[in-house]
Protein backbone atom coordinates (compact mmCIF):
# COMPACT_ATOMS: atom_id res chain seq x y z
CA UNK A 1 0.00 0.00 0.00
CA UNK A 2 1.83 3.48 -1.27
CA UNK A 3 2.21 5.71 1.93
CA UNK A 4 -0.59 7.85 2.80
CA UNK A 5 -0.55 11.25 4.33
CA UNK A 6 -1.21 12.09 7.89
CA UNK A 7 -0.26 15.92 8.02
CA UNK A 8 1.62 17.91 6.10
CA UNK A 9 5.27 16.20 5.29
CA UNK A 10 4.10 13.17 7.68
CA UNK A 11 3.30 9.78 6.26
CA UNK A 12 1.92 6.45 6.82
CA UNK A 13 4.02 4.00 5.46
CA UNK A 14 3.61 0.43 6.21
CA UNK A 15 2.03 -2.77 5.54
CA UNK A 16 -1.76 -4.52 6.01
CA UNK A 17 -1.38 -8.13 6.92
CA UNK A 18 -4.56 -9.28 6.25
CA UNK A 19 -4.67 -12.53 6.05
CA UNK A 20 -2.38 -13.04 9.29
CA UNK A 21 -4.36 -15.43 12.06
CA UNK A 22 -1.77 -16.32 14.43
CA UNK A 23 1.24 -14.48 16.37
CA UNK A 24 4.33 -15.41 17.39
CA UNK A 25 2.85 -18.81 16.79
CA UNK A 26 0.18 -18.91 19.83
CA UNK A 27 -1.80 -15.55 19.95
CA UNK A 28 -4.89 -15.41 17.64
CA UNK A 29 -5.43 -12.56 15.21
CA UNK A 30 -9.33 -12.89 14.11
CA UNK A 31 -8.92 -9.58 12.14
CA UNK A 32 -5.63 -9.65 11.07
CA UNK A 33 -2.83 -6.98 11.61
CA UNK A 34 -1.13 -3.97 10.35
CA UNK A 35 2.88 -3.03 10.67
CA UNK A 36 2.97 0.58 10.55
CA UNK A 37 5.73 2.77 9.62
CA UNK A 38 6.18 6.75 9.54
CA UNK A 39 7.85 8.61 7.08
CA UNK A 40 8.46 12.55 8.39
CA UNK A 41 10.16 14.43 6.27
CA UNK A 42 11.92 17.75 7.40
CA UNK A 43 12.95 20.35 5.69
CA UNK A 44 16.57 19.23 6.56
CA UNK A 45 16.66 15.42 7.11
CA UNK A 46 13.37 12.38 6.78
CA UNK A 47 13.08 10.10 9.47
CA UNK A 48 11.88 6.75 9.25
CA UNK A 49 10.29 5.48 12.47
CA UNK A 50 9.89 1.65 12.62
CA UNK A 51 9.48 -0.68 9.50
CA UNK A 52 7.48 -3.93 8.78
CA UNK A 53 7.64 -7.82 9.73
CA UNK A 54 9.77 -9.21 7.00
CA UNK A 55 7.43 -11.74 5.34
CA UNK A 56 5.66 -8.19 3.92
CA UNK A 57 8.82 -6.60 3.45
CA UNK A 58 9.48 -7.43 -0.65
CA UNK A 59 5.93 -4.98 -1.54
CA UNK A 60 7.08 -2.50 1.24
CA UNK A 61 10.49 -1.86 0.03
CA UNK A 62 8.86 -1.38 -3.27
CA UNK A 63 6.53 1.32 -2.00
CA UNK A 64 9.77 2.97 -0.50
CA UNK A 65 11.98 3.15 -3.61
CA UNK A 66 9.64 6.32 -3.81
CA UNK A 67 11.63 7.88 -0.94
CA UNK A 68 14.24 9.71 -2.10
CA UNK A 69 16.58 10.17 1.19
CA UNK A 70 16.02 8.78 4.61
CA UNK A 71 18.79 9.97 7.30
CA UNK A 72 17.84 7.75 10.28
CA UNK A 73 15.34 4.85 11.09
CA UNK A 74 13.91 5.09 14.50
CA UNK A 75 13.59 1.77 15.90
CA UNK A 76 11.72 1.82 18.90
CA UNK A 77 11.37 -1.77 19.81
CA UNK A 78 13.48 -4.49 18.57
CA UNK A 79 10.69 -7.14 18.22
CA UNK A 80 11.36 -8.04 14.78
CA UNK A 81 7.95 -7.13 13.94
CA UNK A 82 9.10 -3.82 14.16
CA UNK A 83 12.60 -4.02 13.30
CA UNK A 84 12.68 -6.86 11.06
CA UNK A 85 13.32 -4.60 7.69
CA UNK A 86 16.03 -2.44 8.78
CA UNK A 87 18.95 -3.74 7.53
CA UNK A 88 17.30 -3.69 3.75
CA UNK A 89 16.37 -0.47 4.14
CA UNK A 90 20.07 0.34 5.57
CA UNK A 91 21.53 -1.31 2.13
CA UNK A 92 19.25 0.58 0.32
CA UNK A 93 19.91 3.69 1.84
CA UNK A 94 23.67 3.34 3.17
CA UNK A 95 24.26 6.75 4.92
CA UNK A 96 21.37 6.52 6.97
CA UNK A 97 21.63 5.74 11.00
CA UNK A 98 19.57 3.58 13.13
CA UNK A 99 18.66 5.40 16.28
CA UNK A 100 17.61 3.60 18.97
CA UNK A 101 18.17 3.56 23.20
CA UNK A 102 21.19 1.71 24.22
CA UNK A 103 19.70 -1.65 25.33
CA UNK A 104 18.47 -1.52 22.25
CA UNK A 105 21.27 -1.03 20.39
CA UNK A 106 22.31 -4.51 21.89
CA UNK A 107 19.40 -6.04 21.05
CA UNK A 108 19.25 -5.31 17.57
CA UNK A 109 22.55 -6.46 17.11
CA UNK A 110 22.62 -9.89 19.03
CA UNK A 111 19.01 -10.26 16.56
CA UNK A 112 19.88 -8.93 13.04
CA UNK A 113 23.59 -8.45 12.78
CA UNK A 114 23.38 -4.55 12.37
CA UNK A 115 26.73 -3.30 12.28
CA UNK A 116 27.98 -1.43 15.65
CA UNK A 117 28.86 1.81 12.99
CA UNK A 118 25.01 1.92 12.27
CA UNK A 119 23.85 3.14 15.33
CA UNK A 120 23.09 6.76 17.24
CA UNK A 121 22.12 5.83 20.65
CA UNK A 122 19.68 8.42 22.45
CA UNK A 123 18.86 9.66 25.89
CA UNK A 124 15.68 9.56 27.71
CA UNK A 125 13.86 12.77 26.56
CA UNK A 126 16.77 13.25 24.25
CA UNK A 127 15.78 15.72 20.77
CA UNK A 128 16.56 15.07 17.23
CA UNK A 129 15.57 17.75 15.12
CA UNK A 130 14.82 17.09 11.25
CA UNK A 131 14.42 21.31 10.31
CA UNK A 132 10.78 22.63 11.33
CA UNK A 133 10.29 18.96 12.91
CA UNK A 134 11.56 17.88 16.07
CA UNK A 135 11.34 14.43 17.47
CA UNK A 136 11.68 13.99 21.56
CA UNK A 137 12.55 10.06 22.18
CA UNK A 138 10.57 8.54 25.46
CA UNK A 139 11.69 6.22 27.37
CA UNK A 140 8.89 3.09 27.93
CA UNK A 141 10.49 0.23 29.53
CA UNK A 142 8.58 -2.92 29.22
CA UNK A 143 5.45 -1.82 27.01
CA UNK A 144 6.47 -4.47 26.64
CA UNK A 145 10.42 -5.31 26.04
CA UNK A 146 13.03 -3.84 28.31
CA UNK A 147 14.30 -1.27 25.52
CA UNK A 148 11.34 0.36 24.46
CA UNK A 149 10.71 3.67 23.96
CA UNK A 150 8.36 6.52 22.09
CA UNK A 151 8.54 9.38 19.57
CA UNK A 152 6.85 12.16 20.71
CA UNK A 153 6.70 14.79 18.01
CA UNK A 154 6.96 18.32 19.07
CA UNK A 155 5.48 20.64 16.90
CA UNK A 156 2.35 18.60 15.55
CA UNK A 157 1.77 17.02 18.82
CA UNK A 158 2.22 13.80 18.03
CA UNK A 159 2.92 10.60 19.85
CA UNK A 160 4.47 7.13 17.54
CA UNK A 161 3.60 5.18 20.36
CA UNK A 162 5.20 1.76 18.67
CA UNK A 163 3.28 -0.86 21.09
CA UNK A 164 1.78 1.49 23.65
CA UNK A 165 -2.23 1.92 22.47
CA UNK A 166 -1.64 -0.88 19.74
CA UNK A 167 -4.41 -3.23 18.05
CA UNK A 168 -4.42 -5.92 15.69
CA UNK A 169 -6.69 -5.06 13.13
CA UNK A 170 -6.35 -5.49 9.48
CA UNK A 171 -8.22 -2.13 7.33
CA UNK A 172 -7.73 0.00 4.81
CA UNK A 173 -8.96 2.75 7.20
CA UNK A 174 -6.03 5.15 8.18
CA UNK A 175 -8.06 6.73 11.15
CA UNK A 176 -9.80 5.02 13.97
CA UNK A 177 -13.38 5.60 12.26
CA UNK A 178 -15.60 2.79 14.78
CA UNK A 179 -14.20 3.35 18.22
CA UNK A 180 -16.17 0.46 19.71
CA UNK A 181 -14.54 -2.03 17.67
CA UNK A 182 -11.31 -0.83 18.18
CA UNK A 183 -11.64 -0.86 22.23
CA UNK A 184 -12.12 -4.81 21.97
CA UNK A 185 -8.94 -5.11 19.71
CA UNK A 186 -7.15 -2.77 21.84
CA UNK A 187 -8.59 -4.76 25.10
CA UNK A 188 -7.25 -8.11 23.12
CA UNK A 189 -4.02 -6.18 21.95
CA UNK A 190 -3.78 -5.19 26.04
CA UNK A 191 -4.70 -8.30 27.60
CA UNK A 192 -2.70 -10.37 25.48
CA UNK A 193 0.76 -8.59 25.62
CA UNK A 194 1.11 -5.54 28.12
CA UNK A 195 -1.08 -6.92 31.46
CA UNK A 196 1.81 -9.02 33.03
CA UNK A 197 3.52 -5.18 32.75
CA UNK A 198 1.13 -2.99 34.08
CA UNK A 199 2.51 -1.68 37.29
CA UNK A 200 5.35 -0.77 34.92
CA UNK A 201 2.88 0.55 32.25
CA UNK A 202 1.37 2.49 34.98
CA UNK A 203 4.46 4.30 35.12
CA UNK A 204 4.69 4.87 31.88
CA UNK A 205 1.16 6.57 31.42
CA UNK A 206 1.89 8.81 34.27
CA UNK A 207 5.18 9.97 32.37
CA UNK A 208 3.29 10.82 29.23
CA UNK A 209 0.71 13.17 31.06
CA UNK A 210 3.25 16.29 31.11
CA UNK A 211 2.43 15.75 27.07
CA UNK A 212 0.11 17.43 24.76
CA UNK A 213 -1.02 14.55 22.76
CA UNK A 214 -3.28 15.11 20.38
CA UNK A 215 -2.86 12.15 18.34
CA UNK A 216 -1.34 8.27 18.79
CA UNK A 217 0.08 6.68 15.43
CA UNK A 218 1.08 3.01 16.92
CA UNK A 219 2.69 0.63 15.25
CA UNK A 220 -0.25 -1.70 14.93
CA UNK A 221 -3.64 -0.56 14.11
CA UNK A 222 -5.61 2.57 13.33
CA UNK A 223 -4.12 6.04 14.16
CA UNK A 224 -6.13 8.06 16.96
CA UNK A 225 -7.28 11.36 16.28
CA UNK A 226 -8.94 11.74 18.89
CA UNK A 227 -6.84 9.46 21.53
CA UNK A 228 -8.20 10.61 25.22
CA UNK A 229 -10.55 7.34 24.93
CA UNK A 230 -8.04 5.28 24.47
CA UNK A 231 -5.53 6.87 27.35
CA UNK A 232 -8.52 6.44 29.59
CA UNK A 233 -9.45 2.74 28.99
CA UNK A 234 -5.09 1.78 29.75
CA UNK A 235 -5.97 4.03 32.69
CA UNK A 236 -8.85 1.82 33.73
CA UNK A 237 -7.51 -1.93 32.52
CA UNK A 238 -4.01 -1.01 34.56
CA UNK A 239 -5.23 0.65 37.46
CA UNK A 240 -9.22 0.40 38.05
CA UNK A 241 -10.47 -1.85 40.80
CA UNK A 242 -11.33 -5.31 39.36
CA UNK A 243 -14.85 -5.98 38.11
CA UNK A 244 -17.78 -8.06 39.51
CA UNK A 245 -16.90 -10.40 37.74
CA UNK A 246 -16.07 -14.25 37.69
CA UNK A 247 -14.09 -15.78 35.00
CA UNK A 248 -14.58 -19.62 34.79
CA UNK A 249 -12.06 -21.11 32.46
CA UNK A 250 -12.90 -24.84 32.14
CA UNK A 251 -13.24 -28.43 30.55
CA UNK A 252 -15.06 -31.39 30.87
CA UNK A 253 -14.67 -35.09 29.54
CA UNK A 254 -17.56 -36.86 30.25
CA UNK A 255 -20.11 -33.79 31.96
CA UNK A 256 -19.57 -34.50 35.54
CA UNK A 257 -17.93 -30.89 35.61
CA UNK A 258 -20.23 -29.21 33.17
CA UNK A 259 -23.04 -30.53 35.68
CA UNK A 260 -20.77 -28.48 38.42
CA UNK A 261 -19.89 -25.11 35.99
CA UNK A 262 -23.37 -24.92 34.98
CA UNK A 263 -24.63 -24.96 38.20
CA UNK A 264 -22.13 -22.60 39.90
CA UNK A 265 -22.89 -20.09 37.15
CA UNK A 266 -26.72 -19.94 37.80
CA UNK A 267 -25.78 -19.70 41.71
CA UNK A 268 -23.49 -16.69 40.80
CA UNK A 269 -25.56 -14.88 38.71
CA UNK A 270 -28.40 -15.87 41.68
CA UNK A 271 -25.78 -13.57 43.65
CA UNK A 272 -25.91 -10.88 41.64
CA UNK A 273 -22.27 -11.04 39.93
CA UNK A 274 -21.55 -11.29 36.44
CA UNK A 275 -19.93 -15.03 34.56
CA UNK A 276 -17.84 -15.58 31.58
CA UNK A 277 -17.50 -18.77 30.79
CA UNK A 278 -14.84 -19.99 28.70
CA UNK A 279 -15.02 -23.70 27.41
CA UNK A 280 -10.94 -24.34 26.97
CA UNK A 281 -12.30 -27.20 24.07
CA UNK A 282 -13.60 -24.59 21.90
CA UNK A 283 -12.49 -21.22 23.11
CA UNK A 284 -10.86 -18.00 21.46
CA UNK A 285 -7.61 -17.95 24.29
CA UNK A 286 -7.54 -14.16 23.66
CA UNK A 287 -10.77 -13.85 24.46
CA UNK A 288 -10.19 -15.12 28.22
CA UNK A 289 -7.03 -13.15 28.05
CA UNK A 290 -9.41 -10.19 27.74
CA UNK A 291 -12.00 -11.30 30.32
CA UNK A 292 -9.40 -11.59 32.98
CA UNK A 293 -8.22 -8.23 32.68
CA UNK A 294 -11.26 -6.86 34.37
CA UNK A 295 -11.88 -10.03 36.99
CA UNK A 296 -11.99 -9.98 40.54
CA UNK A 297 -12.21 -13.84 40.96
CA UNK A 298 -10.77 -16.65 38.35
CA UNK A 299 -12.45 -20.20 38.96
CA UNK A 300 -11.21 -23.07 37.10
CA UNK A 301 -13.03 -26.32 36.43
CA UNK A 302 -11.58 -28.92 35.30
CA UNK A 303 -11.60 -32.96 35.45
CA UNK A 304 -8.75 -34.98 36.91
CA UNK A 305 -6.68 -36.27 34.44
CA UNK A 306 -3.36 -39.08 35.54
CA UNK A 307 -3.87 -38.01 39.02
CA UNK A 308 -3.72 -34.07 37.93
CA UNK A 309 -5.51 -31.52 36.04
CA UNK A 310 -6.80 -31.37 32.50
CA UNK A 311 -3.93 -30.43 30.33
CA UNK A 312 -6.45 -27.19 29.02
CA UNK A 313 -6.91 -26.12 32.52
CA UNK A 314 -3.51 -26.73 33.34
CA UNK A 315 -2.63 -24.25 30.31
CA UNK A 316 -5.29 -21.66 31.56
CA UNK A 317 -3.48 -21.44 34.78
CA UNK A 318 -0.73 -20.96 33.44
CA UNK A 319 -2.03 -18.43 31.21
CA UNK A 320 -3.39 -16.54 33.94
CA UNK A 321 -0.56 -16.91 36.05
CA UNK A 322 1.72 -15.70 33.52
CA UNK A 323 -0.71 -12.76 32.36
CA UNK A 324 -0.68 -11.82 35.81
CA UNK A 325 -4.54 -9.96 35.81
CA UNK A 326 -5.71 -8.11 39.23
CA UNK A 327 -8.03 -10.75 40.04
CA UNK A 328 -8.36 -11.19 43.70
CA UNK A 329 -9.66 -14.69 44.70
CA UNK A 330 -9.31 -17.92 42.89
CA UNK A 331 -10.86 -21.20 43.67
CA UNK A 332 -11.63 -24.72 41.83
CA UNK A 333 -14.15 -26.44 41.09
CA UNK A 334 -14.23 -30.52 39.41
CA UNK A 335 -14.59 -34.29 39.28
CA UNK A 336 -12.42 -37.43 39.85
CA UNK A 337 -12.74 -41.06 39.22
CA UNK A 338 -10.56 -42.38 42.15
CA UNK A 339 -7.98 -39.69 43.72
CA UNK A 340 -5.46 -37.29 42.53
CA UNK A 341 -3.49 -34.06 43.46
CA UNK A 342 -5.66 -31.38 40.98
CA UNK A 343 -6.03 -28.64 43.71
CA UNK A 344 -2.42 -28.56 44.79
CA UNK A 345 -0.83 -28.73 41.11
CA UNK A 346 -2.90 -25.97 40.36
CA UNK A 347 -2.76 -23.82 43.18
CA UNK A 348 1.06 -24.37 42.47
CA UNK A 349 0.92 -22.94 39.47
CA UNK A 350 -0.36 -19.65 40.18
CA UNK A 351 2.85 -17.88 42.65
CA UNK A 352 2.30 -14.60 40.52
CA UNK A 353 -0.92 -13.93 41.67
CA UNK A 354 -1.53 -12.36 44.97
CA UNK A 355 -5.33 -13.97 45.56
CA UNK A 356 -7.18 -15.56 48.25
CA UNK A 357 -7.44 -18.97 47.14
CA UNK A 358 -11.56 -19.53 48.42
CA UNK A 359 -12.63 -23.28 49.15
CA UNK A 360 -12.67 -25.78 46.37
CA UNK A 361 -15.62 -28.07 45.41
CA UNK A 362 -13.89 -31.36 43.95
CA UNK A 363 -16.66 -34.58 44.05
CA UNK A 364 -16.09 -38.20 43.02
CA UNK A 365 -17.83 -39.02 39.87
CA UNK A 366 -21.20 -37.14 39.51
CA UNK A 367 -22.15 -34.54 41.68
CA UNK A 368 -24.46 -34.88 44.53
CA UNK A 369 -26.82 -32.88 46.60
CA UNK A 370 -24.01 -32.27 48.96
CA UNK A 371 -21.39 -30.97 46.23
CA UNK A 372 -24.02 -29.02 44.51
CA UNK A 373 -24.54 -27.41 48.23
CA UNK A 374 -20.87 -26.50 48.11
CA UNK A 375 -20.98 -24.79 45.07
CA UNK A 376 -24.45 -22.69 46.17
CA UNK A 377 -22.29 -21.71 49.08
CA UNK A 378 -18.89 -21.33 46.98
CA UNK A 379 -20.99 -18.89 45.54
CA UNK A 380 -22.08 -16.83 48.54
CA UNK A 381 -18.68 -16.49 49.51
CA UNK A 382 -17.35 -15.05 46.41
CA UNK A 383 -20.21 -12.90 46.04
CA UNK A 384 -19.49 -11.36 49.97
CA UNK A 385 -16.20 -11.14 48.89
CA UNK A 386 -16.89 -8.45 46.12
CA UNK A 387 -19.36 -7.15 48.54
CA UNK A 388 -16.80 -6.02 50.90
CA UNK A 389 -14.38 -5.35 48.65
CA UNK A 390 -16.61 -2.25 46.82
CA UNK A 391 -16.43 -4.38 43.36
CA UNK A 392 -19.03 -3.24 40.96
Amino acid sequence: MKKRKIREKIFWLGAVDWDRRLFDSLIPLPDGTSYNAYLIEGTEKTALLDTVDPPMAENWMAELSEVPKIDFIVSHHAEQDHSGSIPRVLERFPEAKVVVSPKAKGLLIDHLRIPETRFVTVEDGETLSLGGKTLQFIYTPWVHWPETMVTYLEEEKILFSCDFFGSHIATSDLFVNDPGRVYEAAKRYFAEIMMPFRSIIEKNIQKLKGYDIQMIAPSHGQIYDQPAWIMDAYRDWVAGDPHNLVVLPFVSMHGSTMQMVDHLTAAIVGNGVRVERFNLAVTDIGKLAMALVDAATVVVGTPTVLAGPHPLAAYATFLANALRPKAKFLSIIGSYGWGGKTVEILAGMVPNLKVEVLAPVLCKGVPSEADFGALDRLAGAIAQKHKENGFT
